[in-house]
C-alpha cells in the first residue's frame, strides 16, 4: 500500500505526472527535498500570480493571511513520511479557494491523519519511483485531493478547473528539477 493509498483512499480530485529518468531511485527522492527544489522562475511566478489578489487586499490594508507570509511552498506542506526508495509524501488541508488557501496548520503526518473538519479538503501529493530498464527510473507525482462534504466540493471545483492547467505545467517543471538536482548529485559523487 502506498502512502498515499493510507492517507486519502478516497479522492474526488487527481493529477498525474510520470518522467522516465537515468537515475537512482534513491538520488530522485532525496532530491525532492532538497533546498531550493522549487525555485523554478516559472513556479514562483505562478504562484505570485495565484496569490497576488490576496497581497493586494493586504496592501490596500484589508486583513489577509498572505501578510508578511513567504510564498506558497512545498514548506507549507505537512510530510507523510518516506517508503524507502519508493515513495516521498506531503500534506496539506485547507480552503484552497480563498486568497490566502485557508491552510490549517498540522504538527505532523498523525495529525493530518485525524484531521476531519466538515468542510476543508485534505490534499496528498507524492513522489514516487519506479526501476525501469537500461537504469532508468520512472518518476512519477501524484496528487489527490478529498473534499468531506458536498459544500466543499462546490467550492474546490471551479478552483481545480482553473489551478489544475497550471497545476499541471508546474509539477511537470518539478519533475525535470528534481531529475537534473539528482544527476547532478550523482555526478558528484
Amino acid at each position: 500500500m502506498t502512502l498515499l493509498e493510507t492517507y486519502i483512499p478516497v479522492f474526488q480530485f487527481r493529477e498525474f505526472h510520470e518522467l522516465l529518468v537515468q537515475a537512482a531511485p534513491a538520488d530522485l527522492l532525496d532530491a525532492v527535498s532538497l533546498p531550493g527544489i522549487m525555485e523554478d522562475p516559472w513556479v514562483k511566478g505562478f504562484i505570485r500570480l495565484r496569490e497576488l489578489p490576496g497581497r493586494l487586499l493586504s496592501a490596500l490594508g484589508r486583513s489577509s493571511l498572505l501578510r508578511d507570509k513567504q510564498a506558497f511552498g512545498l514548506d507549507n506542506f505537512t510530510r507523510l513520511g518516506r517508503v524507502a526508495d519508493r515513495e516521498l509524501a506531503f500534506g496539506l488541508v485547507g480552503r484552497f479557494w480563498r486568497f490566502d488557501y485557508g491552510l490549517v496548520a498540522l504538527a505532523d503526518a498523525q495529525e493530518f491523519e485525524r484531521f476531519s473538519s466538515i468542510g476543508v479538503p485534505k490534499l496528498a501529493l507524492n513522489f514516487s519511483v519506479v526501476r525501469s530498464d537500461a537504469g532508468r527510473t520512472w518518476l512519477r507525482t501524484e496528487t489527490r485531493v478529498f473534499c468531506n462534504d458536498r459544500a466543499s466540493r462546490m467550492r474546490f471545483f471551479p478552483y481545480w478547473c482553473l489551478i489544475r492547467p497550471v497545476s499541471g505545467l508546474m509539477r511537470r517543471r518539478l519533475l525535470r528539477r528534481i531529475a537534473a538536482r539528482a544527476a547532478a548529485a550523482n555526478a558528484i559523487r
